[in-house]
């Protein structure tokens, strides 16, 4: 049988669950609420410390007392555990770090949903949340539904002027935010050996973004020359296997695009918002930060001033990257023009750090969100471009195209734009036990924990977060919320980010069931961790209108709205194991 590069990995068909050792272990400044959990499962020493990759970068420095503490706690974890793959705060961005690490061939997690960034690598790396980490620590190893596949092949080679992240935001267009919503994405084709490892990281990167599990590469003979060699081993997908869906681009036909506010695939030619007054603009992240980044933005700001009133942020994705831009003179030319250089953190990006804009801003970011909030500030706005272009709007002040050139260029999407809302106090969404978030799309973990409170509130404290639950979104859910209740919600419930949070808190409330048109993968995981019933079934979800009497027997298998039952599938009975004990914490306990 002919098989994807997923099938292969795991050496199993698609829909199979199977069990595996992954070779590395990712974590960060959640490593502390990690070690909790951990503890909680009976824990003490780390089944695998050379599994273990620490590196603390979201809140590089601290910027509070509380944060420092436990970044010190966490320095006492890797002290004892004798853990050797560590990175102290200022050396770099986990997944630019992780390119020290991955190899051809690896299977990669990490509680960060960037975690995929390793495929360039040609290794199978996948987001999974703080618990399921916390298991790993203690069990070796974690369970893996094998994935769909969808193949994207490359023709052509992008034009002068036109970025990887250009083209990532195309194909998160071309298929929406949960286009490939729990399926694993492989780059195929000639126009692949015209992209670079950099590229590569920032395509992996964004396949979260569209709701993969995770994005990959051939390892050809670029990767081999990453790594010094003439060729390299690795693993690939057979020629003729079965994928779900087939995409064909030509990459001499991309132009620049931006993704407007508020979501990632609200996806719009450049030309389309040229002349937008921009505020703020930010180059960095683990998307966009690496040295040959940073080369485009610096030669567009050589010679140039930032635009008075401006504010232009950068942040080199590792120490490593940093040393080199100041070796090349790139620091320089920033500077020069206006620009402060941070620390490499991820700050910035989800507004844990220096940098959050002000009321009002309008932002141009290389990030990989662009969610309501997301950079620490709800009543911000915030466009996603590559470097060349957020320093190109630096200069200007406005969204324009880098190549100084006018175009009429549209992109023509056919995403229809989900809903992203926020309920007013006055909006009842819980109709006897049901909360109504039939209208509601897109609904992210921004919005149901916000970003700036993740290591001020350890996720193994639901007490802490239930004040906080849905806070960005409804109000009235966390004052209001009982035991028994259900969530009926749209489509692509809980995009976003591995923080596990929100699922933590639905779980501590006694949120019976959540039933959803369609879901974000890791969320789903999560879900699944905290013993929170999620169910996809978008008969149930269009049937519904506000006021139904919804009721769901596990047991049976049966969703009952108004008296009409909807059978759902059983789950897989280790996954049932775990929702029946309350949550993976339990479930490992009781082994």
């Amino acid at each position: 049988m002919k098989r994807t590069f997923v099938e292969k990995i795991f050496n199993a068909e698609k829909g199979a669950t199977v069990f595996r050792k992954p070779d590395i272990v990712l974590t960060h400044d959640n490593t502390a609420s990690i070690r909790k959990t951990f503890e909680k499962m009976g824990g003490q020493k780390v089944a695998d410390p050379n599994q273990l990759l620490i590196v603390l970068d979201h809140n590089a420095p601290p910027t509070s007392a509380k944060l420092a503490s436990q970044y010190e706690e966490i320095r006492n974890i890797v002290r004892s555990e004798g853990i050797k793959k560590f990175y102290d705060a200022g050396k770099g961005i986990c997944h630019q770090i992780m390119s020290y690490h991955a190899e051809p061939g690896m299977v990669i997690v990490g509680s960060d949903s960037h975690t995929c960034t390793a495929g360039a690598f040609n290794a199978m790396a996948a987001g999974i949340d703080r618990t399921e980490a916390a298991g790993i620590w203690k069990r070796g190893e974690t369970w893996f539904r094998v994935p769909e596949s969808i193949k994207i092949t490359l023709h052509g080679k992008l034009q002068k002027g036109v970025y990887a992240k250009d083209l990532s935001l195309w194909i998160i267009g071309m298929i929406g935010s949960a286009g490939a919503n729990y399926m694993s994405i492989e780059y195929h084709g000639e126009g692949v050996k015209t992209l670079g490892i950099s590229e590569r990281m920032t395509l992996a990167n964004l396949a979260s973004e569209m709701g993969a599990k995770n994005a990959v590469f051939p390892p050809d003979e670029v990767l081999a020359a990453f790594y010094g060699k003439d060729s390299i081993e690795g693993v690939w997908a057979d020629e003729g296997a079965e994928y779900v869906r087939e995409i064909e681009i030509n990459l001499d036909e991309i132009f620049p695009v931006v993704a407007a506010p508020h979501h990632v695939d609200n996806v719009k030619a450049l030309a389309e918002v040229r002349g937008t007054k921009i505020h703020q603009g930010f180059i960095g992240t683990c998307t966009n930060g690496r040295i040959e980044d940073l080369r485009e933005a610096a030669a567009v700001l050589k010679g140039n001033k930032v635009k008075e009133g401006f504010q232009l942020l950068v942040t080199p994705a590792s120490q490593k990257i940093y040393l080199q831009a100041i070796e090349e003179g790139i620091v320089q030319t920033m500077i020069e023009a206006g620009a402060n250089i941070l620390s490499s953190s991820c700050g910035p990006c989800l507004g844990t750090g220096q940098g959050i804009p002000a009321d009002g801003y309008n932002v141009i970011s290389t990030s990989n969100r662009n969610f309501l909030g997301r950079m620490g500030n709800k009543n911000a706005s915030i466009y996603l471009a590559s470097p060349a272009n957020v320093a190109y709007a630096a200069i200007k002040g406005e969204i324009a195209d880098s190549r100084g050139i006018e175009t009429n260029d549209k992109y023509e999407s056919t995403i229809e734009q989900g809903s992203t809302l926020t309920i007013d106090e006055n909006d009842n969404r819980r109709l006897g036990n049901v909360w109504n978030y039939k209208d509601v799309h897109n609904l992210n973990t921004d919005q149901m924990f916000a970003g700036n409170l993740t290591y001020n509130v350890l996720s193994s404290d639901a007490e802490a977060i239930m004040p906080h639950l849905f806070a960005g979104f409804d109000p009235n859910f966390s004052k209001n919320v009982k035991a028994g209740d259900i969530i009926i919600a749209g489509d692509n419930f809980g995009c976003g980010s591995s923080r596990e949070h929100p699922s933590v808190g639905l779980a501590h409330a006694g949120v019976k069931a959540v039933i959803v048109r369609s879901v974000n993968r890791i969320f789903y995981r999560s879900a699944v961790n905290q013993g929170l019933l999620l169910l996809v079934l978008p008969d149930v979800v269009d049937a519904y209108n506000a006021g139904d009497e919804v009721d769901v027997d596990l047991q049976e298998g049966i969703v009952k709205l108004n008296g009409k039952e909807y059978k759902f599938p059983p789950l897989p009975e280790k996954l049932m194991q775990i929702i029946e004990k309350k949550g993976l914490v339990n479930w490992i306990k009781a082994l």
